[in-house]
């Protein structure tokens, strides 16, 4: 094969197969089975983390979907070090990520602590919010949810080096 017509080929091959309209797209969205896979080595990124369910539970929200969160079935499984937040004693250090998952869970969302995690850091039941549930370990409950048919969604926390206005 030539040279030029391999040229050729190469560049049909990376051209978009169709053009987008540049139009807002309105998804047909249903309501979602979703489980949360929370495992940070920073217990602070559960801040950011609780801005995907956030992103998540809002447009579903609003028309128009008007999804209700209690429509939903969505539950955070907790397991890294994270875990801190959610001890009663490091309330006053993680009081704004507290009242957050207090919040959602007082919507509709689940919010479960591994108890192997639990034992990591020396914690019990009794450690917990009222609105934890503590789950012998992650790792059956993740496969548990997804073989029910829980989509996986697993937060991933970058940390931000740039601010939006000196970017864009």
């Amino acid at each position: 094969m030539s040279p030029c017509i391999r040229t050729i080929i190469s560049f049909l091959l990376f051209l978009p197969l169709s053009v987008s309209s540049g139009e807002f797209v309105q998804t047909p969205y249903k309501p979602q089975n979703v489980v949360y896979d929370f495992y940070f080595d920073d217990p602070a990124k559960i801040n950011s983390a609780l801005f995907w369910l956030r992103s998540h539970v809002n447009p579903l929200g609003e028309s128009p979907y008007d999804i209700g969160i209690d429509e939903n079935n969505i539950k955070v499984i907790i397991h890294g070090t994270e875990i801190v937040t959610v001890a009663k004693k490091n309330y006053a250090q993680y009081k704004e990520a507290v009242e957050r998952m207090r919040y959602y869970a007082d919507l509709g969302i689940e919010f479960k602590v591994c108890a192997l995690a639990a034992q990591d850091f020396d914690y019990v039941v009794n450690d917990f919010y009222d609105f934890i549930d503590v789950i012998p370990s992650a790792m059956p409950e993740l496969a548990h949810w997804q073989l029910q048919g829980y989509a996986l969604m697993r937060p991933v926390i970058l940390d931000k080096k740039h601010r939006n206005d000196k970017i864009r």
